[in-house]
């Protein structure tokens, strides 16, 4: 199967392409319910030197845990919020190397499912971070689904 290229936002902290601040992140579904993404970590998005703030790992495994679920039917998204993640930081990840950044669906039933996350060292396929996650559907009533491209959720253009 060839990479699926997921939606971006625009104002999203992990995959708003207008967030100045943001992380700017492209999500490609490589299979049903498995999702990846590359990173390279800036200087300034590091806690101690050299290595990846904490938060800022957590927020990738929490959002890459939730794209798992969402796939990759433009017409009928899943849009999750997390109830809950469990973080595991096996090592420091590092700033300015390049990482990847998977996401695999798991277990789903009515509002809920399950997921886990992992950031690895591109160069050595070492896992770094993992995360176990369970995410609650968003109610439909809290979100205009007629109105996602308009508030910039589409494919981008590489």
């Amino acid at each position: 199967m060839s990479k699926i290229k997921q939606p971006n936002s625009r104002h999203c902290f992990i995959c708003g392409l207008e967030n100045p601040v943001g992380l700017h992140l492209h999500i490609y579904e490589v299979e049903p319910g498995v999702i990846e993404t590359e990173y390279i970590a800036p200087d300034h998005f590091q806690g101690y030197p050299g290595v990846l703030h904490g938060g800022i790992v957590a927020a990738l495994l929490d959002e890459i845990s939730g794209r798992a679920q969402m796939g990759s039917d433009m017409e009928n998204p899943r849009f999750m919020f997390t109830g809950k993640l469990e973080v595991k930081y096996r090592k420091n990840v590092p700033v300015g190397k390049k990482l990847k950044v998977v996401g695999k669906a798991g277990k789903s039933k009515r509002n809920l499912a399950e997921a886990w996350a992992g950031i690895y060292d591109m160069e050595t396929n070492e896992l770094l971070a993992e995360a176990n996650a369970m995410h609650i559907d968003v109610p439909k009533e809290q979100l205009d689904f007629s109105k996602l491209n308009e508030l910039g959720w589409k494919v981008y253009p590489d």
